[in-house]
């Protein structure tokens, strides 16, 4: 086979005959998500996804690699090899290829491949609940999270690690939830006849007791029982629901014993969700356990510019915000990332084409209490119901009564999404502020405004109009 000159068909010959070299743990790991591609002047590279498994690569592969490609290549070419972050946009090895066996010059350089979206179907039913900005590409690498991002690559790549479930947990807002969709727009991605599943707890919880009043049980547990990789966030909402948590557990065990793939999260290790019941916890412990460390200063500063990064590519804003200015919105906004992220689109919106003028008086008196360390007036969840029941006719104890009609549902969930905004309440707190209610009916209603806010003009007016009303 000697003498090829399209980069494509040498590629699949030098990777098939490498992952029999190496293996197929490393080759699904570093090598399988990478593809041949050629920069301005032509030169072929192989382009790695990130970083770390470009310096992988290099250390361990590269050198072998060119062996078998020059054994294969009729015009005696090399392969370097670059990340992804490194290269931009590069057309194709096999269009640079053509162009030049025509003669005719390459212009308009072709996109790297991304995860496609999904946008019907079979597969638009399992990307339920995905988020589509939420891939490796956008996910920032530090210190903290390292160790998960390299478990959860390799479980994408579908590679035969030793460890089922996998289970990543750490505080709210550190990218748990991020690796998790992650994983399944690549799992997806390389293996596209596969059934990638993936759902929140609360999700799981609601579908299955939707799937019980209907006499369904049959086919949830087909739908999850028949995936090849499923993905549950949040585990630690089926705590203290007996009926879920045997079903869950049915659920891993078969998939376990079938050798298909679990990942899944919590805010807390296994062993410390005291409210899911011992066999379920020694089962989710069973496997390997990622923890998901809060983010250094380093690490937040690097979040803050990619996201600023991707609001000018939505040409949001222009210009680069000043470093001072960068530190000085980071070090003021200590909590998750969501909340930074938070932080900077709102510096986004507030400063627009001014951003790379901003100094840090002007960013200080711009977003005033928006920034944590500013003056901020505290708002209770007393007075949210309060500013509530004014707003639509009602009494504050209809909110904590057990009526459920609408007149006063949809104003109570309002005013649980106004306290998880305005507050620093939980919710099992915020149930119990609402007349001891379980913390999945706050979960339902806030998730169900935001919703509403989105399709229903006059929710999105009262949400808006309570706002007002409680910052002023």
């Amino acid at each position: 086979m000697a003498g090829m000159t399209d980069p494509d068909h040498i590629w699949t010959e030098a990777a098939s005959r490498l992952r029999t070299e190496i293996g197929d743990g490393p080759f699904s790991s570093y090598i399988a998500p990478s593809a041949v591609r050629a920069d301005g002047a032509g030169q072929l590279i192989l382009v790695t996804p990130t970083a770390y498994a470009r310096d992988w690569v290099r250390k361990n592969a590269l050198r072998r690699m060119n062996e078998l490609w020059l054994g294969l290549d009729g015009l005696n070419r090399r392969l370097d090899v670059r990340c992804r972050a490194e290269m931009g946009s590069v057309a194709p090895a096999s269009q640079i290829a053509a162009g030049r066996a025509e003669g005719a010059a390459v212009t308009a350089p072709i996109p790297l491949p991304t995860v496609p979206p999904v946008a019907d179907g079979e597969r638009a039913v399992r990307a339920a609940g995905l988020q589509e900005r939420l891939t490796f590409d956008s996910f920032v690498e530090g210190q903290g999270n390292a160790f998960a991002l390299a478990i959860a690559r390799q479980a994408a790549a579908w590679a035969d690690g030793h460890f089922n479930p996998i289970f990543f947990c750490g505080p709210y807002g550190y990218g748990k939830t991020h690796l998790l969709n992650a994983i399944a727009w690549e799992a997806q991605r390389l293996r596209p006849d596969a059934k990638v599943v993936y759902l929140t707890a609360e999700r799981f919880l609601s579908t299955f007791v939707r799937a019980m009043q209907d006499r369904s049980t049959a086919a949830f547990k087909d739908s999850l029982r028949s995936a090849d990789m499923l993905l549950i966030d949040d585990v630690q909402f089926v705590g203290g629901k007996a009926s879920t948590q045997e079903e869950l557990l049915a659920t891993l065990t078969c998939l376990i014993e079938d050798g298909k793939k679990i990942i899944l999260s919590a805010d807390r290790p296994p062993m410390a969700l005291t409210e899911v019941e011992p066999r379920l916890r020694s089962h989710l412990a069973s496997g390997l356990t990622c923890p998901v460390e809060p983010a250094d200063r380093q690490l937040k500063l690097a979040v803050a510019r990619n996201r600023l990064q991707a609001l000018a590519r939505l040409g949001v804003v222009s210009g680069e915000v000043q470093a001072d200015v960068l530190e000085h919105l980071v070090d003021r906004t200590p909590g998750s990332m969501r909340e930074l992220e938070g932080a900077v689109n709102t510096l986004a919106a507030v400063a627009g084409a001014r951003l790379s003028t901003l100094g840090i008086d002007e960013v200080q008196a711009l977003l005033g209490s928006a920034l944590r360390g500013g003056p901020e007036r505290r708002i209770t969840v007393d007075e949210i119901q309060k500013t509530v029941a004014d707003h639509f006719s009602l009494k504050q104890a209809d909110l904590l009564s057990e009526r459920r009609t609408r007149a006063v549902a949809r104003p109570r969930q309002i005013a649980m999404w106004l306290c998880k905004q305005h507050t620093t309440r939980s919710y099992p707190d915020i149930g119990r502020r609402f007349g001891g209610r379980d913390h999945t009916t706050v979960l339902h209603g806030v998730r169900k405004v935001e919703e509403l806010i989105g399709a229903d003009d006059q929710i999105a007016r009262d949400v808006e109009t309570l706002t007002r009303k409680l910052r002023g």
